[in-house]
């Protein structure tokens, strides 16, 4: 009985061994999906650091409106013209990844070994699932409560401003009262991804004491050009930094990773990422 149960094991654990060695080599070349994003990822969904700098910016950001409120010829934005001195203070700030979170999207990209894809980010922004950046909500409470309006120059399409303004609604986030201080993309004919025409019509009526984003493109419309142009534009513009402009750390996405391949979109995710690598300034270690 015994010996009879043993030879039956053998048996089965024989055609097992054979299996998973004919197996092997199929199993072996599927390749584990990679993606650029994950230590950025995990880094802004994971890390104490991500959120210790979210709330170093928006605590920096009190301080600075404290001075803006008592210094009337303060203004944050180079569309600001004319005499503002007297016009009501105003904040601006980007949403996505200064307001608002949405790394849970972005992790969902690198699970799935999939790329950003329009469809696929619409109906992220339609799930209203987006969460609040560390200290974002706490900063534009205390700035309504300074009598300062708060707007949101976004580049998500005025067809997703309903399911954007439900979500920053059930964040917390100051909704404007009677007026529309969400302002997304293509909401009128001459407000394109470059964000300068929403901060002058803001300028018309309020004086913008400070800018939040992640993006150089949150501060200045030469964002979108070539790396040299853009160190250029950003020497010409750091005295801002820290000061009416205030910056959060996105590693995950955004103008500085589309600058080495020329922000040319139609090229192949191989072409971008030797793009990108080609870019890099690595120090390499003697030959020994």
């Amino acid at each position: 009985m015994r010996k009879s149960a043993c030879s039956g094991r053998w048996s089965l654990l024989s055609g097992a061994i054979v299996l998973s060695l004919l197996a092997g080599p199929a199993l072996a070349a599927d390749p584990v999906p990679q993606s650029d994003l994950l230590n950025a990822e995990l880094w802004m969904q994971r890390s104490v650091e991500y959120k210790a700098n979210a709330l170093a910016v928006y605590a920096l950001g009190r301080i600075q409106l404290d001075k803006a409120l008592a210094d009337k010829a303060w203004t944050a934005a180079t569309e600001q013209t004319g005499n503002f001195q007297e016009l009501p203070p105003a904040v601006v700030l980007d949403l996505d990844e200064t307001a608002m979170d949405n790394s849970a999207y972005q992790a969902g990209l690198v699970t799935s070994g999939t790329d950003f894809s329009p469809k696929t980010w619409d109906a992220w922004v339609r799930a209203e699932k987006a969460t609040a950046v560390p200290g974002a909500v706490e900063f534009t409470q205390y700035a309504e409560s300074k009598g300062v309006k708060v707007f949101y120059v976004t580049n998500r399409s005025a067809d997703q401003e309903e399911p954007t303004r439900r979500n920053a609604q059930a964040l917390g986030f100051p909704m404007g009262g009677n007026v529309d201080t969400f302002l997304m993309s293509k909401e009128k004919p001459d407000w394109s991804s470059a964000k300068s025409t929403r901060r002058a019509a803001i300028a018309k009526d309020y004086r913008i004491v400070l800018l939040f984003g992640d993006n150089f493109g949150d501060f200045s419309d030469a964002y979108n050009g070539s790396e040299a142009e853009r160190l250029k534009a950003y020497e010409a513009a750091k005295e801002h930094f820290g000061r009416d402009w205030l910056m959060l750390a996105n590693p995950g996405y955004g103008s500085f990773e589309s600058a080495p391949y020329g922000h040319n979109f139609k090229l192949s995710a191989d072409e971008k990422r030797a793009k990108k690598i080609g870019a890099l300034e690595p120090w390499v270690a003697p030959a020994k």
